[in-house]
């Protein structure tokens, strides 16, 4: 049983492994939660490995660190599992899962009914239709 609810999203993320200079990565977010998230990479990340992931599609931008705690490879990619370091990071996470659920919803807007709306006006009804449906654990 899962310790938090794991709210799904297909928004895109850079990350980078600390200690490496070299540059980072930009890969779809599967899913987050209060205690981590995952998200699909075209390259294998081991356990236990430190990374620090970036969330561009926030402002001020979302930025958490955290540990890889497991790798599987699914469909020539590696599904990720992140788990974050900082519990201080709850309340900042919720409203990212907001976020995320807001641009989602923009974008079905945009394949269901063709219609290209803001972030600003996805969130209006967004909150409109389904703020009192969003989970609260």
């Amino acid at each position: 049983m899962r310790e938090y609810i794991r709210h799904p999203s297909d928004i895109p993320i850079k990350y980078h492994i600390q200690g490496l200079e070299a540059a980072g990565h930009t890969d779809a977010l599967k899913n987050i939660s209060a205690g981590g998230l995952s998200f699909r990479s075209s390259v294998e990340i081991k356990e236990n490995t430190p990374i620090v992931i970036n969330i561009p599609v926030v402002k001020p931008g979302f930025r958490v660190r955290g540990v890889v705690v497991w790798c599987h490879p699914s469909d020539n990619v590696y599904d990720i599992g992140v788990r974050f370091l900082d519990k201080e990071t709850e309340f900042r996470v919720r409203m990212i899962e907001q976020i995320c659920y807001i641009e989602h919803y923009r974008k079905e807007v945009l394949l269901k009914e063709g219609r290209r709306i803001t972030s600003e006006q996805a969130a209006l009804e967004w909150i409109e239709k389904f703020a009192q449906d969003f989970p609260t654990d």
